[in-house]
């Protein structure tokens, strides 16, 4: 999508301060150190990790995304490295029981899409064109008296500083030695490729610290961190693969776009620093209209509109507000519904449950509570009295077609359905 040509160090002011101040969270050792490199028109090689957990890339990934790819347009040379090997282990950040360790077949499918995916945000080709690397190539080929070697670098109080590895003590919960290798091992990354500097979100400093002091150990070098903020829910969790709240990059236009506008207001804000291009003055008038009572939901369209611009374009940005102004303000269907067809008496749950649109038995009696079940075109009056709003009453309210189902039990009929906010299905009994 992007093509930088110009492989010469611009040392624009105005766009190294915004670039060291939007959306970033900390730098080290300071941004004073770095703007300065910067200004002096160096060229500089930084690089984002990734390690490869699951099959997307989501939005969370595009924070420091954008940002690399600042860097490439100012001329520096840029690296996206893959944790292939790091994924193997899982970094225990935030996380308050061991990882799960995945396989080298399990990491190297998810990996599949990550380059197209980055692409949109990041250039591959032109002169000046991103470096697509993976640490195994350095990480398995280390042999035991290197990993002591490196071991013998860091200290354990160093690692007990960690606050993720400090609550698990004080839980009582195990913490395994090949979880204090980790940092090491990513901070071995830098010293591999000998960067200049690493950019990744907050939640990564403990580990771009210890590579910034594997680099001066090593290599007697001064690496710079840029730690992005993250995007949090109102309890403090991040947008995540863990947290189930992720926006992912594998996601069409209309469900991204879906996502976005179930975010609590609170993220309305943050989200144009973070993953829209707006300038910084327009959200400063955003912010001021929201705290003085203007609708959040036209905010919320245009943040929603943007973040989907930004991944898939502007045509498609306006057809999944248009779906969305359709299906969700006007209470109608998508025009593309996934359809199965089933024998007579199939509970409605038992389809659901194949068809994924649902996750357990315990998700569907909490919708079934939470009135968030609907056919949306019943005809047959013999079903009506299972649908209705009211179930008590039969038929006589039912005069829309619509009705919220009530019975978990209930057996499935022709028709479409919406599940929860923004999951359909159209169903065809036989």
């Amino acid at each position: 999508m992007f093509s930088f040509q110009k492989p010469k160090i611009s040392t624009n002011e105005a766009k190294i301060n915004e670039l060291l101040s939007r959306g970033i969270e900390n730098v080290f050792p300071n941004r004073e150190f770095l703007k300065s490199k910067m200004m002096k028109g160096e060229k500089l090689t930084i690089y984002l990790g990734i390690d490869p957990t699951g099959p997307t890339l989501h939005l969370g990934h595009v924070i420091p995304l954008m940002r690399l790819g600042k860097f490439q347009e100012l001329g520096h040379q840029i690296i996206l490295l893959m944790g292939d090997f790091t994924a193997m282990i899982g970094d225990p950040t935030d996380k308050n029981a061991t990882r799960r360790k995945l396989s080298q077949k399990e990491v190297l499918a998810n990996l599949k899409e990550y380059h197209k995916q980055a692409s949109r945000f990041i250039s591959f080709s032109g002169s000046n064109k991103a470096m697509f690397k993976f640490n195994s190539e350095w990480l398995a080929k280390m042999n035991f008296g290197d990993v002591l070697e490196l071991a013998s670098l860091m200290t354990v109080d160093q690692m007990l500083k960690r606050d993720m590895f400090a609550k698990r003590r004080e839980a009582g919960e195990p913490i395994y030695i090949h979880e204090f290798l980790y940092p090491l091992m990513q901070g071995y990354d830098s010293v591999a490729m000998d960067v200049d500097g690493e950019i990744g979100g907050n939640d990564q400093t403990f580990n771009m610290l210890a590579g910034r002091d594997l680099m001066k150990s090593l290599k007697n070098k001064e690496k710079f961190v840029v730690a992005t903020k993250l995007i949090v829910d109102p309890t403090g969790r991040k947008m995540g693969k863990t947290e189930n709240n992720m926006v992912a990059l594998n996601q069409s236009p209309e469900e991204m776009f879906g996502k976005v506008m179930s975010w609590d207001d609170e993220l309305i804000s943050p989200g144009f620093e973070l993953v829209t291009g707006i300038a910084i003055d327009e959200i400063e008038l955003i912010k001021k209209s929201l705290n003085s009572g203007d609708n959040p939901k036209k905010f919320k369209l245009r943040l929603a509109k943007e973040i989907v611009t930004l991944c898939y374009g502007e045509k498609s940005a306006k057809e999944a507000e248009e779906n969305f102004e359709k299906t969700f303000s006007k209470g109608g269907v998508p025009d593309e519904v996934s359809e199965v067809v089933v024998a007579k008496e199939t509970l409605l749950v038992d389809i659901l449950l194949a068809e994924k649109i649902v996750s357990s038995k315990t998700e569907w009696r909490r919708l079934i509570e939470e009135g968030a079940v609907t056919n949306m075109d019943t005809s047959d009056p013999s079903s009506r009295a299972t649908v209705l709003e009211q179930s008590s009453v039969h038929g006589e309210q039912l005069a829309t077609g619509r009705g919220k189902i009530t019975d978990p039990e209930i057996k499935a009929m022709s028709g479409v359905y919406k599940i929860g906010k923004r999951r359909f299905i159209k169903i065809k009994v036989l």
